[in-house]
């Protein structure tokens, strides 16, 4: 039943169809910086407003009982094929389905969802994919609380954990997943660059072998992409089928929002939506309007912050108090890392680690004395921001973990913004002094 006749049985007005997105022009594929500026929105559907208005709405209307029910249908997998329209905003909301619709062009992901923040994007998917007596593998370290939510919340459930290092090789990725393929394995759960160390996952090499071992059914591989997506490292071209980020960080980028994204195959993204739609984790339509904004000029952003990161890390690795950085573009040439970051990478970002030499006191000493950089944790923002990832965003990790992963008590971690770059080596260098 088409929309006019379902108008003229119901005396409904006939729901206006958005124009088709335009995506080439003279054959030529559009960027993904051009599809930002209108890309899942038409204005016509909207009073003719050139930006999308904030859709501030708990529920949607009808146009009859039919369609309600149509919907609730694909809502709740009753019927094949999921639910079109809108219904109520703990499901979607024009506002989040322009956003997810301008994320998945970013990686040509087949689809994506919008959450409230970076931890509700992955504990929804954990949800999602996990069920007591599942094993979840993942590399290390990971964002502290991502190893929270595995071993502390998940294990008190009866899922198990097995982990290998970032810069793990092929042979040890095997040892690993064969061990773990004795159990029910439903996630390989990766982080590239790791947090706060800056290693790098052979992506690729963790698919070889996932595919090697798993000869049925194999786990889907997610990877949290926050560090360096979507502009410099996409991992769907690498063999994830799950791309998750933290949009607080260089989506958002100006530190004025918290927000998550889940991209992948239509498949898995229905499954997380399921989980979505139960427990209400979808961000707010304010969320996403702003999101869609910065969209914007996320290219213009990354493409600075890398630019000035480059410059102040080729100074910092210069300075005699200065240990060691962890910048990717200072990987020694034919190196493991070297060689993943030359397969999988198209820049080396903003954010890195700094070594300095001492331990908390000289990184205290550091931070407290910088002052165009901000004392404050997070990245990816137009501001510079340093932080001490032992006595803060990984405090809660045990010590021995700590050690483990390189995660030193003389280690500064750094996202670098969009100011002057001199001004910022101004900084650094001023701040030295009190080392």
């Amino acid at each position: 039943m088409t929309d006019e006749t379902e108008a003229e049985l119901t005396g409904a007005t006939p729901r206006r169809r958005p124009k088709a997105n335009v995506e080439k022009v003279g054959g030529r594929k559009l960027k993904p910086s051009t599809l930002m500026m209108g890309h899942g929105y038409d204005p016509m559907l909207s009073e003719g407003s050139l930006k999308p208005p904030i859709f501030l709405t708990s529920t949607f209307v009808f146009p009859s009982a039919a369609a309600g029910k149509r919907h609730f249908e694909g809502v709740t997998g009753k019927r094949p094929g999921g639910a079109e329209g809108l219904v109520y905003s703990r499901f979607n909301g024009p506002n989040q389905e322009i956003l997810e619709d301008r994320l998945a062009v970013w990686e040509e992901a087949e689809d994506a969802l919008a959450f409230s923040s970076g931890m509700s994007a992955i504990a929804t998917l954990f949800l999602s994919m996990v069920k007591p007596g599942d094993t979840i593998v993942h590399s290390g370290p990971l964002y502290a609380a991502t190893e929270t939510l595995i071993a502390r919340i998940l294990g008190r459930f009866g899922v198990h954990w097995l982990d290998f290092p970032a810069g793990a090789t092929r042979e040890e990725i095997d040892a690993v997943l064969g061990k773990a393929a004795s159990g029910n394995v439903a996630l390989i759960y990766l982080e590239s660059p790791a947090n706060p160390t800056n290693a790098l996952v052979d992506v690729e090499a963790v698919a070889a072998s996932r595919d090697a071992i798993f000869k049925g059914a194999k786990p889907p591989i997610a990877i949290d992409n926050t560090f360096l997506g979507p502009l410099w490292a996409k991992p769907l071209q690498q063999g994830a089928d799950i791309v998750v980020y933290s949009l607080t960080k260089y989506a958002g980028g100006h530190s004025d929002l918290v927000a998550g994204g889940v991209l992948g195959t239509k498949e898995h993204i229905n499954t997380i939506r399921l989980m979505r739609n139960t427990i209400g984790t979808i961000c707010d339509p304010n969320t996403a309007w702003m999101l869609l904004r910065s969209l914007e000029t996320l290219e213009l952003r990354m493409s600075r912050a890398g630019e000035n990161a480059a410059k102040v890390c080729e100074f910092l690795r210069g300075h005699d108090k200065v240990e060691h950085v962890g910048y990717l573009g200072f990987l020694e040439p034919g190196s493991r890392q070297a060689d993943i970051y030359n397969r999988h990478c198209t820049g080396a970002g903003s954010t890195f680690s700094l070594y300095l030499k001492g331990g908390e006191k000289e990184a205290f000493a550091f931070l407290d004395s910088l002052k165009i950089a901000k004392l404050a944790v997070s990245l990816g923002g137009t501001e510079t921001l340093a932080s001490h990832p032992a006595g803060m965003t990984h405090l809660s990790v045990p010590e021995a973990r700590k050690q483990a992963l390189g995660i030193t008590d003389n280690l500064v971690r750094i996202s670098i913004g969009v100011e002057d770059a001199d001004d910022l080596i101004s900084d650094f260098e001023e701040a030295l002094k009190a080392v």
